[in-house]
Formats: structure tokens, C-alpha cells, sequence
């Protein structure tokens, strides 16, 4: 890039550091490489976590085929001439060109959020996910966008095989073997078919505990699973599942889940320690913070170079904002809030951003969906690319090849292939680490009791 692209400073705050904000941030760091590097332009990135997730891995870090440090791309490795601020934005004055960020930091001072100033503004916060007001869900739910969710979900099911294989209780038993799915998207499916894998692996180090002792329950409230995928492949996921004695019930909802109960729309009641949540998701809450048209689905509503709409300075994509979609036929299509799309709209917002601090003519982002892979466990898959079809191993084979070509790094691409690689020549891990989850226990028991066992 020609040296004094920039007439001025500008400095250009990337909210969000997943697939939108890293991908972004990625391009204007490559592109403004001498700039950054003299001072000329500052791009500072604001994200909760300091690591993108590539999200179609969390089923398989869950099932245990990846570790889940693998899953994620650490931010400041990857953006090492931006700045990377850990920390949450909590509202943002597009006239004043301010953000209010509040970071591990100022609550540690307590001295309250610290305002940045910006010159333009690449908003992507992403998603969060979508509850209904089910009585019992806030309390039992789990849900399934992190990675720390995805783990937490592998060991909660393997207890759940520690539990019925030593507990007298009969309803205790029956309760701990059975798991619900409320969500038949790539997310909820996928989950399961992971974990109904994993588990079925797992049951054979148990004496008492068979895998048909196992049951598994996919709850969905249209009349199809994987929409994505298309219709055919839709019904082949069903009778896949189905034929490994997995309950899919469509057109039925949750109703509620007191008590340890899941109660569905067509009167069934399933006692059960494990409710997943995969139901959708929406915009993530900031965007109500925010002095930015939104549309009536609560998303930032964005022209088609990524501009949002008439405001100056101010960019989105991805599942926050409302994008539409050129290659569509029907008119006043959207394009749909999904990692194909929010990959290539990073690329276009960057060009963009560009092409406006230089004065020069903004591109329109334009790309037809090429089509989805969903894996339903280890060698069965659905698939449907470029108009093409596939079902069981060689879908399987192509949503691993497509996703690993789709994970950033190539350092992450090396260790996600070896992984592979090992878990196919040796035995399956089935350890459960829950103790993570609390580090201190042993400690505090230790504290509280004087158990010293030094002193012994």
C-alpha cells in the first residue's frame, strides 16, 4: 500500500473479535502494516474473551476428537500490531464517536468504565443465545456457543454415567441416562450426535450400564432438522438418528423443565439431569446501547457495502447486523447470520474501510451460498455443496476437510489435523475434568476442615 494512504491519524475500534471483528481487524493489519507500525493508524480491538472460537469445532472438542485450546485462536497472536483490550462495551455514542468499555481492570480499581475514542467503527459483537420464557429453563439450560459450554457439557454427560452407574435409586438412574436436545439447527444436531458417540463409546468401561440403557431426545419445533442442508438431507439426518435409537420429535416444544423434568408439547415427560439448549440465537445485547438505526429484529440495518445505513463512519456484518443479500431472487432478502457469510463480509468491510479513508468508491458485498456440511457424529454426515449431495462417511469426510480449510492459522490447522490423526489410531479419551470447573474445592475443603495431610 502506497505510504500516506491515511491523510490523518485515524483511530478504528473493531467491537467483537470473532469471525467478523478478527477477520477485519486481520485485513486492516496486513493493508495498514507501515502505518501501524509508525503510529499513522491505531486498530483496537474490544472483545470479552482474548481468543476468537471457531464454533463448528465446539461438538467435536466436546466429544473429545479435538483439545479445546484448539478450537480457539488467542487474539493478541494473531493481531499482534493491534491493540487487543479484554473487556466488554457496554454502550457506544456514534455522535460523539465514543465507547464506554468496561474491562477486568476498572472493576478491580473500581474506578467505573473507561471511555475510547474512535474515528471509525467496525461494529460485530455477534450473537448470544436465544431463550424463551420456559419455566425452569434460566435454572437447569445448558447452552452451547462457547467452548467453555462445550467442554463443560462433555464432563456434565460423562458424570451423568458416573452417577447412574453407582446410585441404588432407580428414578435417580433413569433421570441421569437421559439427555434432551431442544434446538434441530447445525448446533443442536451436531451436539448430539457427538456426544451420543462419545458416550456410547463410554459405556463399555461401565459393568452395569448398557449403551440402550442410554437415551437421547432431539426436540424441535417445525417440521425439519438442518433447514441448511435442504429438505432431502434433512429427512436422511432424521432417519439417521432415529436409527441409532435417538428420539427426534418434531413440531413439539419445550414446555417446561421444573424439577428436573422436561415436559414437551405432545404431553411427554422425561425426568432428566441434562437439558441443552441450541434454540437460536440473538443479537447480542449491545446493540440496543447503541445510538445506530437497528431493524425490527433488534439488527444493526447495513447497506450493502457494510455501511450502516445512513450513518457515516459506522460498519457491521455478521449475526449483528442485517445485510442484504444481492444473489438472492426474492426481494428484500437478508443475507442469513452465518460464518460463510460473516467470513466473507470481514473481507469486504476491510476493502471498504479502506477504499473510504482514501477517498476512493466502496464495492458492494455480493456472494451465493454455496451450500452446508453437518457432521451427526464420528463417519456420518450430511451434506449439501454446490448443489451436490452427500450422506454418511463421504459427507463426514467433507465437512472435516471444508471446516479444517476454514479454521484460521495454519498453526491451527496442523494441530487440528494431527489430533485427527492420533484419535484415529488410538482409543477414544472419556475423562471427565468437571474438577476444573471449581480449582479452589480441594483448597477450601482443606481450609475449612484443618484436614492437613502433611501432619498426619
Amino acid at each position: 500500500m502506497p505510504h500516506g494512504r491515511v491523510k490523518e491519524p485515524a483511530r478504528i475500534l473493531v467491537v467483537g473479535g470473532g469471525y467478523v471483528g478478527m477477520y477485519t481487524a486481520l485485513r486492516l493489519q496486513r493493508k495498514l502494516k507501515r502505518e501501524l507500525r509508525h503510529g499513522a493508524v491505531q486498530v483496537i480491538v474490544v472483545d470479552p474473551e482474548p481468543y476468537m472460537t471457531y464454533q463448528p469445532f465446539l461438538p467435536e472438542a466436546a466429544a473429545g476428537s479435538i483439545s479445546p485450546r484448539h478450537v480457539v485462536v488467542p487474539l493478541r497472536r494473531v493481531l499482534g500490531d493491534c491493540q487487543v483490550i479484554i473487556g466488554e462495551v457496554t454502550a457506544i455514542q456514534h455522535g460523539k464517536r465514543t465507547a464506554t468499555i468496561r474491562t477486568l481492570a476498572t472493576e478491580e480499581e473500581g474506578t467505573g468504565s473507561i471511555e475510547v475514542h474512535y474515528d471509525e467503527l467496525v461494529l460485530a459483537p455477534g450473537s448470544v443465545s436465544r431463550t424463551l420464557p420456559v419455566p425452569g429453563l434460566a435454572e437447569t439450560g445448558i447452552g452451547f456457543k462457547t467452548v467453555e459450554e462445550a467442554i463443560g457439557l462433555r464432563n456434565h454427560v460423562l458424570e451423568q454415567l458416573d452417577i447412574a452407574s453407582s446410585t441404588r435409586d432407580p428414578d435417580v438412574r433413569d433421570s441421569a441416562l437421559t439427555f434432551v436436545f431442544v434446538g434441530g439447527g447445525y448446533a443442536g444436531v451436531e451436539a448430539l450426535g457427538e456426544l451420543e458417540d462419545m458416550a456410547r463409546y463410554a459405556v463399555r468401561y461401565y459393568h452395569n450400564i448398557a449403551p440402550e440403557d442410554l437415551k437421547w431426545i432431539l426436540v424441535e419445533a417445525t417440521n425439519r432438522i438442518l433447514p441448511e442442508v435442504g429438505e432431502e438431507m434433512g429427512r436422511y439426518a432424521v432417519s439417521e438418528l432415529r436409527s441409532r435409537n435417538i428420539d427426534v420429535r418434531l413440531e413439539t416444544r419445550l414446555d417446561s423443565c421444573q424439577d428436573r423434568i422436561a415436559v414437551l408439547s405432545d404431553g411427554s415427560r422425561f425426568p432428566t439431569r441434562t437439558l441443552v439448549w441450541t434454540a437460536g440465537v440473538k443479537p447480542s445485547p449491545i446493540l440496543a446501547a447503541t445510538d445506530l438505526p437497528l431493524n425490527d429484529r433488534g439488527r444493526l440495518a447495513c447497506t450493502a457495502a457494510l455501511q450502516v445505513d445512513g450513518v457515516e463512519h459506522a460498519w457491521a456484518a455478521g449475526d449483528a447486523a442485517s445485510v442484504p443479500d444481492r444473489t438472492a431472487a426474492e426481494p428484500g432478502a437478508v443475507c442469513a447470520p452465518n460464518a460463510q457469510h460473516a467470513v466473507r463480509q470481514a473481507k469486504v468491510l476491510a476493502e471498504n474501510l479502506l477504499a473510504s479513508l482514501d477517498g476512493r468508491p466502496l464495492s458492494d458485498y455480493e456472494h451465493k451460498y454455496v451450500g452446508s456440511v453437518a457432521s451427526l457424529g464420528l463417519h456420518r454426515g450430511v451434506a449439501h455443496l454446490y448443489g451436490r449431495k452427500a450422506k454418511g462417511y463421504p459427507a463426514w469426510f467433507m465437512h472435516r476437510v471444508y471446516h479444517l480449510s476454514r479454521v484460521p492459522t495454519f498453526n491451527r490447522k496442523a494441530r487440528v489435523l494431527a489430533e485427527w490423526i492420533l484419535s484415529g489410531l488410538f482409543k477414544r479419551e472419556i475423562v471427565s475434568l468437571g474438577s476444573l470447573e471449581n480449582p479452589r474445592a480441594e483448597f477450601k475443603l482443606a481450609a475449612d476442615t484443618g484436614r492437613h495431610p502433611e501432619a498426619s
